[in-house]
Formats: structure tokens, sequence, C-alpha cells
């Protein structure tokens, strides 16, 4: 149990619905549909749908989405909603234009997006309402206006000079050329007319006609090769998720190209040790952790890509064996100087939210544009601002994950579900790009070997670090003694740029009949049940 001298916020306990979102405009809209009658994957599109409005630094119907729907039966299903490069992105094409690498802001870094498909798949397959019915909520938002919240306000002051790039963002995005400030009111007409035509006509209407035709007019005005076929063309993928056990817990991932399955492969590593005598915060834990991570990301960045490329699949990298060989390179007393990619062969900025529904059936949902603003670039007529993913693909021949036409990228968004005894248990996931399968770990780790509930699971301090340089990024509430010990070891440690991510989870408690709540603070939002 927390001190409750130390500022911070309980878990939400109910007993027949919640929701657990980042914005608390996007939590009241999941729980207005779930009171009106609709179950927990209608609750989720209605909540995205509104974070696609009011966190536009984060996510949008110009990004991507994965889900993951538990029956209460225990039957599982995943939802993969990232699309391609287009068909033109080849590498010699790429060549042919001086590509040497795919920027953050570049028209090449800018993908299909999956969203709105996934949103209405997701409604047709599992849902209760329709797309008209579950929008209606961010429809208002985007025409009538939103207060921006503080969490939003910090990450819009720092895209000023990306904004003012791109003439359709300055244009949605800017206030006379200025960034909103906290409290302030934001519109967004032409989203709000894109969002009404989608709810009108469905997907067709973003992904055909004078949607379609505004994005990629504005990709081919900067030379982006995206076109109206790439729309038109985009699907999604069905999934079935990939599970391995945790001490007693049944952990579900998506498979590639989602990083899902290096958050088991990282548990995996950490199963091989005693985490639950350890001081949660203290050192020992945290260079545990941080080997694992830097061990399974190497995985993740020498393997990992669109699965039609892999040369093996994800069931390779979590046999006992191949995660004994892992284990065995992390020493208590020392830092892993280097990670030689021989080691690793087999055998050779985004929202999450989750609902559990009064029927008892859970939805983990993860919608991004990637990097904050994604690419900055934003189709004028139609409001809808373009995720920068395509920015994850490689430039090397012969790399799996290198970019070429209708080919899906590494993606980092990833939704989790676990389950006790066959029936879900926790509905959770954590955001912040390549941080996702390191917080997945560390905050399940701190429910099942530090017996943390969902609030103080997410709640604690939290490090990772430098996907390149492997430099410890560690959060201003890490103990300054943990930080000294870890120096000793060899680690090079910074202060974290900013908080490190942030999370949802809902726990589904069955010995009391209840749900149990948390929300991250690092964010804006909350969780909120009844």
């Amino acid at each position: 149990m927390r001190d409750f001298h130390h500022p911070g916020r309980s878990a939400a306990y109910a007993t027949t619905a919640m929701a657990a979102t980042s914005h608390p405009l996007s939590t009241s809209a999941a729980i207005e549909v779930l009171q009106a009658g609709g179950n927990a994957v209608d609750a989720a599109v209605a909540a995205a749908a509104v974070q696609a409005v009011v966190e536009p630094q984060m996510t949008g119907i110009g990004g991507d989405c994965f889900a993951i729907v538990a029956n209460p039966d225990g039957s599982v299903h995943g939802l993969n909603g990232s699309g391609p490069a287009p068909a033109a992105a080849t590498p010699d094409k790429l060549a042919e234009l001086g590509v040497t690498q795919i920027d953050f802001n570049s028209p090449h870094a800018v993908t299909v997006p999956g969203a709105v498909r996934a949103w209405e798949v997701l409604l047709a397959r599992h849902g209760t309402r329709s797309l008209g019915d579950v929008l209606k909520r961010a429809i208002g938002c985007a025409r009538d206006g939103y207060p921006v919240t503080p969490r939003v306000a910090h990450d819009w002051a720092r895209n000023l000079e990306k904004l003012s790039a791109d003439a359709g963002a300055a244009d949605e995005y800017l206030i006379d050329g200025a960034i909103p400030k906290v409290g302030q009111v934001m519109r967004h007409r032409a989203l709000a007319r894109t969002l009404q035509a989608i709810a009108d006509t469905g997907a067709k209407a973003f992904y055909e006609g004078e949607v379609a035709q505004d994005i990629v007019d504005t990709l081919a005005a900067k030379g982006g090769l995206m076109t109206m076929d790439d729309l038109a063309g985009m699907e999604t993928l069905d999934m079935t998720p990939v599970v391995r056990n945790y001490r007693g817990i049944d952990v579900a991932e998506l498979p590639p190209n989602g990083q899902g399955f290096i958050a088991l492969v990282m548990l995996g590593i950490l199963e091989r040790f005693d985490l639950a005598g350890l001081d949660p915060s203290g050192p020992e834990r945290f260079h545990l952790e941080m080997e694992a991570g830097r061990l399974a990301y190497s995985v993740r960045d020498l393997f990992l890509a669109d699965p039609d490329h892999m040369a093996y699949g994800p069931d390779a990298f979590l046999t006992p064996a191949y995660l004994d060989k892992l284990a065995a390179r992390i020493t208590p007393s020392s830092r892993i100087p280097d990670i030689p990619p021989a080691l690793l062969g087999p055998s050779s900025d985004t929202i999450y939210l989750s609902v559990v529904d009064d029927a008892g059936m859970a939805v983990s949902l993860i919608n991004s544009v990637y990097k904050d603003f994604g690419s900055g670039i934003c189709a004028p007529k139609s409001g809808v601002l373009l995720q920068n993913r395509g920015a994850c693909f490689r430039l090397e021949p012969g790399h799996p994950n290198c970019i070429d036409g209708g080919k899906r990228p590494l993606h980092t968004i990833i939704p989790a579900m676990a389950f006790k005894d066959g029936k879900p248990h926790l509905s959770f996931g954590v955001m912040g790009g390549g941080y996702q399968p390191c917080g997945h770990a560390h905050v399940l780790t701190n429910m099942v070997d530090f017996g943390m509930d969902p609030q103080e699971a997410i709640d604690a301090p939290r490090m990772f670090f430098d996907e390149t340089t492997h430099v410890l990024q560690a959060e201003r509430s890490v103990p300054a003694e943990t930080l000294s010990v870890l120096r000793g070891l060899g680690h090079e440690i910074v202060e974290a740029p900013g908080p490190i991510g942030g999370a949802q989870a809902i726990l589904i408690d069955r010995d009391n009949g209840t749900l149990v709540g948390g929300s991250d603070p690092r964010k804006d939002g909350m969780a909120l049940g009844y």
C-alpha cells in the first residue's frame, strides 16, 4: 500500500466495467459508451478516436492501430492495423532519388495509415456499434473544441519548429503561428469534417475519394511515392498472439511486425533470476532489467521485420535453451561490455488504452503516429496528420527490415494481455516508442514479483537505455544510491530527457469480483469504472 503522506493516486476500483486511458476526455467517452450498453470494443474505439483529436502529438487517424480482444471464456483475437510502405518505395527507387536515410520528417517515412481500417474491422467483428455511433465524441471535440491539458501542452511546446515547417500542420495545429497553452481551446475543423465523413460512410471515406486524394497530393508535392491504390489496398491482419508463461501468468503479445515478443524474451531472461528477493527500486533489480533489455533489444534489431521477411518466427526466441543462453551472459557484478551479433541467433509517441466491460470482455488497444506529431506533414483539406512509421525501416540491402514496396516496417507499438487459469487477468500496455517491451516487463514484474497493484506498478521509477549507445537513462525518482551502485558496475547513466513512457492497466480480480485500474501520472489520463 502506498504512503498516503506522499502525493500520488490510488488504484481505481469498480465492480461492473472500467476504462483506463491517458486522457480524461477519452476515459469519459469510453465510460459513456459502456453505460449506454456498448461493449468493450465499442468503448475502446470511441476512446481511441477521441485521443486521435485531443492528443495529436501521440496519435491520430493518420497512424496505425494494434489490438488484442479477450473474451470472458479466454479466447483471444489479435489485430494488426499497421500499414505498408507505398508500392513504389523500393530500395532501387529510393536510391535513384538519392535517399540515403529515412528522416523522421521525410515523406518517405509516411506509410499507409491503418488505424481507421482497424477501427472498422474491430467493430464489425467484435463490437455492437457502428463507426458513426462511436465517433460522435471525437467529432464534437474536433468541431467544437477541447481544452489542452498539461502533458499535451508540454509535448506540443517542443514541436513549434516541426509544425511550422509544414503549411497544413501550421494551419491545423498552431494558433497564429504559436503553440497552444494549457487550458486553451483547440479546434480542428478540417479533421472534424473528415471524421464526420468516416462516420457517415465508413472507412472508405478515408481510403478512397477526396481524403485519400488530399493525402496523396500532399505527399507528392514533397516527393512522396504514395498512390490512391496504396491507400485503397489497406487491409488489417488477423494475428494469433504469441503466449509465454511468466511465474504462473500467461502473457500474450502480438507477433511481428510488432516487437511484442521482445517483452516475452525479456521476461524469459528475468524469470531465471530471483527478482522477488530484491528491492524493486534497487540497483540489483535495475541491473538485471537493463541487461535483459540490452540483450533482448539486440535480438530485435537483428531479426525483427515484416514476418514474411524474418528468418525465424518468434517462438524460436522463446525456447528454454535459447533463453538460458541469453541469461548466462548476465553477471550480477558487472555490465555486459558488448553483445556480439553471433550470440543472438536462436538456433543459428503513442496512446495506449484498456477497457473491460460488464460481460468480462477485455480490450488492449494502442494507436500511434510514432514520433511527436508523426512526420509533421498534415494534408490540409482533410486535416489528416500523417505518421512517420516508415522511419523504422532500414536501408541496408539484405537486412530483413530493409524498406520495400508493400512491406510493413518494424513496429514499436504493442498491446498486451495476461491470463490466469485460462481467463483474462490483466489488460495492460506501456507507451513510449522503443521502451514498450521493457515497460511491459517492468510493470508486469512490479505486479507479479513485487506484489504491487496496477497503480503502484505504473507509478514506480523507471530506467531505460539509449537504443544505439546503451547509455542508461534514469527518471529523477530512481534513488541516488541505486545510480551510484550501477555506475560502479560499469553502467554510464544520464538523467532521462523526460518521463519514460506512459501506461494503463486493468486487473480483473476474480477472487473479490472487482476491477482494479491504474493510469500513468506521467500523462493526463485516468482509470475510471462503475
